[in-house]
């Protein structure tokens, strides 16, 4: 009775530990996605004053996961960007295996 205790404890914590690795990636990445979106909005409105504030963060599963090959999770920002009378969003999506973030046209641009 007592080794199926210690088992169950084990195989707990290996599910705990493997489902942590999420928000701490999702946090790692951040700061990269908002200061990208913040640039591209500045460039792209014309305003360096331009300020950007997250609105939504989630993980995205792998595009591609078959039993031979599975892509990266991802991560996807949606920030928002205002200055000079203007604001813009953008979709940031951030792999997690690299260190390069992506930021996706603004479709939303209210002046």
């Amino acid at each position: 009775m007592s080794v199926q205790k210690l088992v169950m404890s084990v195989l707990a914590c290996l599910v705990t530990a493997s489902c942590a690795t999420g928000p701490q990636y999702l946090d790692k990445m951040q700061p990269q996605a908002v200061d990208l979106a913040q640039r591209r909005g500045a460039f792209e409105m014309n305003c360096p004053a331009a300020t950007a504030q997250m609105l939504s963060r989630q993980e995205l599963q792998p595009l591609v996961d078959t039993f031979r090959y599975s892509g990266p999770m991802r991560a996807e920002y949606t920030v928002g960007v205002s200055g000079c009378g203007k604001r813009v969003t953008y979709i940031v999506i951030c792999p997690e295996d690299g260190n390069n973030c992506y930021a996706g046209g603004s479709r939303t641009e209210i002046q």
